[in-house]
């Protein structure tokens, strides 16, 4: 899906190994602000990546702007430059929301007390793929599936002096998920994220 380099998704001192693990989103933009934040319960990981999950009720915040998840949600990040959150019930009928990142770092958190072990960060690089339930109220405003934020990341490409090279990666990465999302490609078919909407559950 990416021209970016995989991280290495072995099982390390700085990845959690363990279901039920606290794990905590700690994204950014590019020239290194603060951007969402919030903590979730790893899963496991697969051939798609590494998943975490969360419950209603999880807090979400980012400069300006903080929401508790009114349903339950699935974050797997990539080995390369995405972050893919599946939705299950979610009030506004979106299915699944792909930010198009930096790769994902992992780093273990010694002396945790209480809070996660381990951290995930990522600069979010603004364009969106997005799908939502066909026929719901933003899917008719907006369209079932498409790239969202492109005036952001034009923006920002000018403002934060992304390099070329990262423009055309990011923009090609996001026409690659989009054609993926469509074409109902794992872990995007719905299966994929039901067997891991069940390891929530279960914890």
């Amino acid at each position: 899906m990416s021209a970016q380099q995989p991280a290495d998704q072995g099982v390390s001192p700085s990845m959690p190994s363990v279901p039920g693990t606290l794990v905590g989103s700690r994204m950014r933009k590019w020239d290194g602000g603060d951007h969402w934040r919030f903590d979730a319960r790893y899963l496991g990981r697969d051939e798609h990546g590494t998943w975490l999950g969360y419950r209603p009720g999880t807090y979400f915040s980012r400069p300006g702007l903080a929401y508790h998840a009114k349903s339950p949600g699935l974050v797997v990040f990539g080995p390369v430059g995405w972050v893919a959150e599946l939705h299950r019930g979610h009030p506004r009928g979106t299915l699944l929301y792909i930010d198009l990142t930096t790769v994902p770092e992992w780093h273990a958190v010694p002396d945790a007390d209480g809070g996660p072990e381990f951290v995930v960060t990522a600069a979010d690089m603004d364009l969106d793929v997005i799908a939502r339930t066909p026929g719901s109220r933003d899917a008719r405003r907006y369209g079932e599936t498409y790239i969202d934020d492109e005036d952001e990341f034009a923006e920002h490409s000018v403002r934060y002096e992304y390099p070329p090279s990262v423009i055309e990666r990011v923009r090609s990465d996001a026409d690659a998920l989009l054609a993926a999302v469509r074409a109902g490609e794992p872990p995007y078919d719905g299966a994929t994220a039901k067997r891991w909407f069940a390891m929530l559950d279960g914890l």
